[in-house]
């Protein structure tokens, strides 16, 4: 994808950002879909998304219970979820710097280990603030997850495998995400909103373990430096660059729509005129197996539309979800939840795996950056969301939405212009 058509910028200034030319297929030993070690890795990293979803969002499904044993509305209990996104989005940054020192496979490791153990005492929180300050905590163990893994992928991946790649680990997430909800759902109904956490902790015990029994050894990552001034450069850099500010810009806006959206959900399905039980609208999250299914299949959604095309295909999809939603009909809101679902879920994958190629150099700095994006966004759709709820109903959820989808289509714009004027000029230069 030359800078051309990615809207990357051009001339003096761009090296650290252009995509670097598939080597000839014979002299790279990177892994490749039927390869060596490909199906250990996909399965590792899709076990590492299962872990870090499920535990990110496991208070998310359970807020209308929290509410009611706390004695708080869904504006307060909504921090059980904004602290831990906000806590990954804060250290995310810091994390992509150790794993650029002590490699990928390290912090992710260790990120997993502290994650799942803070995972375990959540279910003993005495009060609302206790399990916000844990939440925190756990928010930011799980920040050394995401970037790394991008990271991780951008080394030891074939170019041309890696969006596939990466939209299998988004779809990690995506079926974390949703097993997490549907067990606290049916659990919590049972036995309550803290052993349904506990269940969570042990299934991302066990995810963890097997990540790091099948991850093969990276065979591609060079340590950087830990200096300050080489770490600030690089961000710097990164945050110069008109593309990747713009694909962190999308990520945010994705994120915002879907934090608020499954943040509020539960409390609109458990009031009238629906009056759902918690297991069944724990049960609702099992349309996260749409985003399985759309993350997976974004590489091809790439290559069929352009990468613009792809992200206005995401965001059209995202809004009509949003519109079908407004209904007091439980089939076509569950039909919009599926709407939203796929085409955040593509969304993401395909600005994530975006973010991936554009950067050559302090690949995880890059990847952190869109990764702190992208769960600031979280944090700011979970409270906008349940603040909009809480003042105009479900429309005022969806209004928020289709704010952040405009947005995702303005700034969209504004690259396919970048890349015309970008061609344009080249057009000039060569004619000279």
């Amino acid at each position: 994808m030359s800078p051309a058509s990615t809207g990357a910028p051009t001339g003096v200034g761009a090296a650290t950002t252009v995509p670097v030319p598939d080597p000839a297929p014979g002299s790279d030993s990177r892994l490749a879909p039927g390869g060596p070690g490909y199906r250990r890795m996909s399965l590792a990293l899709f076990l590492a998304g299962v872990a870090t979803f499920a535990l990110l969002y496991s208070t998310q499904a359970l807020l209308p219970l929290i509410s009611a044993e706390f004695g708080v509305a869904a504006s307060e209990a909504s921090w059980t979820v904004a602290a831990a996104t906000g806590g990954l989005a804060l250290f995310v940054l810091p994390m992509s710097a150790l794993s650029e020192r002590f490699g990928r496979r390290t912090v992710m490791t260790a990120s997993l280990a502290v994650a799942v153990t803070v995972g375990m005492l959540v279910p003993f929180a005495p009060s609302l603030g206790a399990l916000v300050v844990l939440r925190a905590v756990q928010g930011a163990a799980l920040a050394g997850l995401p970037a790394s893994a991008t990271a991780y992928l951008a080394e030891e991946v074939r170019p041309k495998a890696l969006v596939t790649a990466i939209g299998l680990f988004v779809a990690g997430n995506s079926v974390g995400g949703m097993s997490g909800r549907v067990i606290t759902g049916w659990v919590a109904q049972e036995w309550g909103w803290r052993v349904s956490i506990g269940v969570i902790g042990v299934l991302a015990v066990a995810c963890a373990v097997a990540f790091r029994l099948l991850l093969p050894a990276p065979q591609h990552f060079s340590a950087g430096s830990l200096r300050p001034r080489v770490l600030l450069g690089t961000v710097r850099a990164h945050l110069s660059d008109p593309l990747l500010r713009r694909l962190y810009a999308i990520g945010a806006l994705f994120m915002t729509v879907f934090g608020g959206v499954y943040t509020v959900i539960g409390y609109r399905l458990t009031a009238e005129p629906f009056g759902l039980p918690q297991g069944i609208v724990g049960s609702i999250f099992l349309v996260y197996l749409v985003g399985t299914v759309s993350a997976s299949t974004a590489g091809r959604l790439v290559g069929r539309f352009g990468r613009r095309g792809a992200l206005y295909l995401a965001g059209g999809t995202t809004a009509a979800g949003l519109l079908l939603s407004l209904t007091a009909s439980l089939p076509l809101v569950l039909l919009g939840l599926v709407l939203i679902t796929a085409g955040f879920f593509a969304g993401h994958a395909v600005a994530s795996s975006a973010v991936g190629k554009t950067a050559t150099r302090g690949r995880a700095q890059a990847s952190a950056l869109y990764q702190s994006a992208y769960y600031i966004g979280s944090s700011v759709g979970s409270t906008a969301g349940a603040l909009a709820f809480h003042s105009g109903g479900w429309s005022g959820t969806v209004a928020v939405g289709l704010l952040a989808v405009l947005g995702v289509v303005a700034i969209t714009v504004l690259g396919t212009r970048a890349a015309r004027v970008a061609a344009r000029d080249a057009l000039v230069a060569d004619a000279r």
